[in-house]
Parts: structure tokens; C-alpha cells; sequence
């Protein structure tokens, strides 16, 4: 990872001596035809234009979706987290009614069922 940087910040580099370069080459052409550099004359890179009416509109929109779809995530992993809660009492109520020699086919497929939930649970609060 080091050298990844270390290449990108060298080439970055060689960048900037090449811009650099061009325009001190155009330099001499002005004060060969007399001209001085005025202030108004060395152009500065332009500043963005500010953030027009529409663009704010849209990123409020976004953040709005964003918030949306974080609460309605919210929501499902707290009614999973209940349905986790309401399959860990069955399964608990049919491994009491069971024995030790018999467990009923019910008991494995329930504990499945728990199994799965938990995942999605799981991964619905890492996407946060």
C-alpha cells in the first residue's frame, strides 16, 4: 500500500512539473512583446460557481432518502429481532415437550428458521 501511494504522489509530482514547465515557457513569449504581467492579466483557476438552487434541492432529496431508507432498516431489524425472540420461545417450548431420545423434526427445522433470521439481522446492521 505504501508504494501505491509512494507511485501515486510521484506521478502526481511529475504532473505538476510538466504544468509548471508549460506555463513558465509562455512567460518570456509575454515580456518579449513588451507586455508586463499585470495583475489582470495572470489568470487564477476559477472558483466553482456557488451551489445553484437545484443542486442543493437534490442533495436535500438525497439525505431525505438516505434517512428514509435508514429508518425503514431500523424498523425491520427491530420487528426480526421480535420474531427472533417469539422462535427462540417455540423452540424452547418444543425442546422442553421433547425428550432425550426424540426430537422432533420441528425442533431442527425451527432452529434453521433462527439461524437464518439471525443472519439477515446480522447483515442489516452492518449495512449501517
Amino acid at each position: 500500500m505504501a508504494t501505491e501511494i509512494f507511485e501515486v504522489t510521484v506521478i502526481a509530482m511529475r504532473w505538476l512539473v510538466f504544468l509548471l514547465l508549460v506555463n513558465l515557457t509562455r512567460v518570456p513569449e509575454l515580456h518579449a512583446e513588451g507586455q508586463e504581467l499585470s495583475q489582470a492579466q495572470v489568470q487564477l483557476p476559477r472558483t466553482p460557481p456557488e451551489d445553484t438552487v437545484e443542486d442543493e434541492a437534490r442533495r436535500k432529496f438525497e439525505r431525505d432518502q438516505q434517512k428514509k431508507a435508514n429508518e425503514e432498516r431500523f424498523q425491520k431489524v427491530k420487528e426480526d429481532t421480535e420474531k427472533l425472540v417469539q422462535l427462540s420461545n417455540e423452540l424452547k417450548d418444543y425442546v422442553g415437550k421433547a425428550n432425550e431420545h426424540t426430537l422432533s423434526l420441528d425442533v431442527i427445522k425451527k432452529a434453521e428458521e433462527i439461524e437464518r433470521l439471525a443472519k439477515s439481522v446480522k447483515d442489516k446492521m452492518r449495512t449501517n
